[in-house]
């Protein structure tokens, strides 16, 4: 029995060795019995061997909300869905969304995501915010962001950093609020050749104006000074933003409400699976 079944084994063998070859065509699924039997399979239904993509997949990232709208009106038809997350600053759009019915299942694989990059001088004021400098970073800090100080303007915010920066040497001694609001502080500025006395002189509060995300509008923070004086007499200096959280929340929303005007449909708000 063993002597058939090799020899039924050789003539298969012998025979698929002398079969012609055939030209396999693209989009189909090739399967045969090996000599061994197994089974051999070729798939050639794979996008590499067609001349177009069956279909469009992929996610593309966009920056700005005129970039995701541009995308979605070119991409989209009418089951797509947009949705917006406040807590990730993004909004998605699954283009090949399911339509509706019992066969509307699609693939939701090809997708626009607006992934919101906050600017630099957001980041830099918020890196800032509360942290406590001596009086020369202090006033280098506000030298590096005169662009952005609106209240008192610029200039005025230039002479203060100046002011600060002059008395790096001085001994501080006490400071007060005064009836404009202001905080003035008195100190003793001691050099080789010479002894005096003065005053400093600093707003309470004052107005920035930044723009939280490349591309969006630009938004107004008060910002409140802090100071500290040591037991060294040496002033520390410092700002407390107000709101930051509620400003950016608003920048966000401003931002989908944009692209719900430019898309003409409503965002969803979630994530979409």
């Amino acid at each position: 029995m063993t002597d058939t079944h090799d020899g039924a084994r050789t003539i298969v063998e012998t025979a698929l060795l002398a079969a012609e070859p055939n030209e396999l065509k693209p989009g189909k699924v090739y399967a045969w019995l090996t000599p061994t039997g197994g089974v051999q399979k070729i798939d050639l239904t794979g996008d590499e061997y067609r001349d177009t993509p069956a279909r469009k997949t992929g996610t593309t990232t966009l920056r700005d909300a005129d970039s995701f709208i541009a995308y979605y009106q070119k991409h989209a038809d009418e089951s797509s869905e947009v949705y917006a997350d406040a807590e990730r600053l993004t909004v998605t759009a699954v283009l090949d969304a399911h339509q509706a019915g019992a066969d509307g299942a699609r693939w939701g694989k090809h997708r626009a995501v607006l992934a919101l990059r906050k600017t630099k001088a957001w980041e830099a004021w918020l890196a800032n915010d509360t942290r406590m400098m001596g009086q020369k970073d202090f006033a280098a800090f506000l030298e590096d962001h005169l662009a952005e100080l609106l209240e008192p303007t610029a200039a005025e915010m230039l002479e203060i950093a100046q002011s600060i920066e002059g008395t790096t040497k001085a001994q501080f001694q006490h400071g007060h609020r005064l009836q404009t609001g202001e905080r003035q502080f008195a100190y003793v500025e001691e050099t080789s050749a010479t002894a005096g006395k003065g005053q400093l002189t600093i707003p309470e509060t004052f107005v920035i104006g930044l723009v939280p995300f490349d591309g969006s509008a630009g938004y107004r923070l008060r910002a409140r000074f802090k100071f500290e004086i040591n037991r060294d007499g040496h002033l520390s200096l410092g700002y407390k933003l107000e709101t930051p959280d509620d400003t950016l929340k608003t920048a966000f929303a401003d931002v989908t409400t944009a692209i719900t005007e430019g898309l003409g449909v409503p965002l969803l708000n979630g994530t979409p699976a």
